[in-house]
Parts: structure tokens; sequence; C-alpha cells
């Protein structure tokens, strides 16, 4: 069946709230979502309107899937014009250290393996807003991270077909998003060959069963499970093998940390930096909320944990502001770098305000902190946890 080009900017745009008002006139994404950072409008908190940059109210994580249309979004320019990534007019070229250059439409990856799988998705700076000293950058409290089921081909695949050169280390991905001013560099970042030809990475085309909507990539973004999202190139139009990792603001100077923890009282100068890659073990509590009033006896508290390339094991949870830990139960069936849901029922027996926390841990032993490492980049934050709420009579 032939889809007209009004059809797919319609499939596509669903995922973000415009609904069918496609063609001239349709509403910006600022006024369908909301125009205040910090507002919270419908399923989104926005944190920045130009990029439209808004995370998800941890009360939708009651979920074990995040919807399309509830799912965090972050973007450096904004999404390209909609004509330029549909799919007649789209294509994906594979070049650099390859024996056989490569373009490729939509309708020739789709020939390849599908592969579906479910992964967390999680923005490098979420949480940046808890660190101390406060850093600059985008906001983020607890929500810009997100769990969904991808399908797409596998990368390998696909470098596989193009054939990659002996002296291939590093694969560079390119978006077909693009600054507003010439002076400001492109969002360019690369992996190393190893994680690019693991079997899990992916080039997605469908987020939770439909086409990818425009601001989550459309038609193609990489997801590299068990690693944060700014190696999840969205609007996906060039792979460059390389022999080193990419040059440039957004891979030398953006997303970098420390390689040991930075002691701020010591007058030290800080250590190397590395590439941000891998998720650390986080939880986080989606029910019951901040400032919510609690009666007197049980009291269920559930919530959400991921770690990166190892399953979560277990998650604790205190009812006494961290004396004492008990531990929840974990729901569903574990699978490879999608979060587990977990619940803890709270016997609640004193009237006055109480703050609940939690913390997982994961197969290697990793244990979420009760406060993550201060790096200047605000990035991986994973501390406890933590709420308060009233016991009433």
């Amino acid at each position: 069946m032939t889809v007209s080009r009004r059809e797919w900017l319609r499939t596509v745009l669903q995922g973000i709230g415009i609904g069918a008002a496609v063609g001239p006139g349709f509403p910006s994404i600022a006024t369908a979502q909301g125009t205040e950072a910090g507002q919270g409008t419908g399923p989104l908190t926005v944190r920045v309107t130009r990029p439209f940059d808004a995370e998800t109210p941890v009360r939708e994580f009651a979920s074990w899937l995040t919807p399309n249309e509830r799912f965090f979004t972050r973007s450096h320019f904004g999404p390209p014009s909609a004509e330029t990534v549909q799919p007649d007019v789209w294509r994906l070229t594979v070049k650099g250290l390859v024996k056989e250059e490569l373009t490729l439409s939509l309708k020739d990856l789709q020939q390849l393996e599908a592969v579906t799988l479910t992964a967390v998705l999680q923005c490098s700076g979420n949480g940046r807003a808890h660190h101390r000293p406060k850093v600059p950058g985008v906001q983020w409290e607890r929500g810009a991270v997100g769990n969904a089921q991808w399908t797409g081909v596998r990368l390998h695949d696909v470098l596989q077909r193009a054939g990659v050169k002996s002296q291939g280390v590093h694969v560079q991905f390119q978006g077909a998003d693009r600054p507003a001013l010439a002076t400001v560099p492109l969002f360019t970042r690369s992996i190393p060959l190893a994680k690019a030809f693991h079997p899990d990475t992916l080039l997605a085309y469908e987020m939770n069963g439909r086409p990818l909507p425009l601001l989550h990539g459309a038609p193609l973004r990489v997801i590299t499970p068990g690693w944060m999202a700014e190696s999840c190139m969205k609007w996906l139009t060039e792979i460059t093998v390389r022999t080193d990792e990419t040059p440039g603001y957004y891979m030398q100077q953006a997303y970098r940390i420390p390689e040991t923890a930075v002691r701020l009282s010591s007058g030290l100068p800080g250590s190397a930096m590395v590439p941000v890659e891998q998720m650390p073990v986080k939880s986080l509590i989606a029910a019951p909320a901040e400032g919510d009033t609690v009666r007197i006896g049980p009291v269920t508290i559930q919530g959400v944990a991921w770690a990166g390339e190892a399953p979560v094991v277990k998650v604790e949870v205190s009812c006494d502001n961290g004396k004492t830990w008990e531990q929840a139960r974990l729901l569903g069936e574990s699978q490879p770098y999608a979060w587990r849901q977990w619940q803890y029922l709270w016997k609640a027996r004193q009237v006055g305000p109480t703050a609940i926390l939690c913390r997982a841990t994961d197969a290697q032993g990793a244990q979420q902190p009760e406060k993550s490492p201060w790096n200047p980049g605000g990035f991986l934050w994973n501390g406890w946890d933590r709420l308060s709420v009233t016991v009433a009579a």
C-alpha cells in the first residue's frame, strides 16, 4: 500500500501529541506541549521550549512500557524538517573505512532481519538538578528516562554488508538535525566498534510497535542498550567507520566525565575525562508522589529500577530516612536492558511527615549510592531516590 506524505506525517507526529493537524498552520511543538520551562502540560513537563526538551512525570512509570506520547524528549537543535525525513526522500549512507560504501532506503533496511528488544533510554543529564554544587545545562529532575520496545535491524548486519576494514575502530553517527547558526558544531558522536558490533545494538524504525515518531528520531535512530542516550543518534543519515573517536565538541568536550571521582575540596586538578557510556544502577519511586498524604495502615510503594548491561537483582525501601531498609518485591520477568518494576507494602504507623527512600543493586554487586559523585557536566546522577509524604490518622 502506498502511503501519502500527509498520511506519513500524521503517523510520525501522533507520538508527540500534535494529532492530525498536518500541513500549513499545524501547531508548533511548544504550543502543543506547553510553552513555559518547568511547566507540566499534559503528559510531559517542559524544561526547555526551543529545542523542545521535556521529561516524563514519574507517576507515569507505573506502567512497564512508557507510551510514545509520554516518553521524554531531548535534542540539541530540535527535529529536522519532516519533509527531509519522509521515507521516499530519506537515505542512510555508510562510508569511511568500509569495503563498499552503501546508500540505503528505509525499504532496503527493512529487507534485513528485524529485531525487537525492550530497553531503557535515559538522558545522561537525568537528575542533573540534584547535583551540588549546581552545574549548567538542562535542569532535569527524575523523568528524562523511559522504557520502550524498539524494533529495527542490527547495526552489525549493516556494517557487515558494507564490510569494515581492519583499520576501523570507531563508528561515527550523524543525524539530519542542524543548528540554527553555521558557527555551532554539528551533533556528531561515535561509539567503539565492539559496541557497534554487539548483536543488541540496533538501528530502530519502530517504537512500541509504531513507526518512530518525529521527536524520537524518525525514520531511524540508533539504540545502544545499556548505554546513555547521547549515543542513540536520532534522525540518522550517516554512518562513518573511523580509526579514532569522532573529533569535535560533542565527543571531545561534551558528554565526558572524570575517570576518577572529583574531590571538590582537595584543590587538585581533575583526572582525565572519558566519554559517558554505560548507565549506572538506579531506581525511582513512582507512587506515592512527593507531598502526598497517606493514611495509617498498609501503603503500597511502587517504582522502577534499571542498570546498564547488568540486570537489577534487588530493590530496597526505607521509610525512616535511611536508618533501616526492607527488600521490595520485583515484578515480572527480568529482561536484558529493560527496567524492572517493584513494589513494597509499607505498614504506616506513625502520624506525621515521613521520608521514603529506595535503592537498587545489580547483578555485578553495584549498589545505588546515597549521592552521586559530582562532575562538571552533571551527568549520571543515581543517588537514592527520596520523597516526603505525610501520614494522617
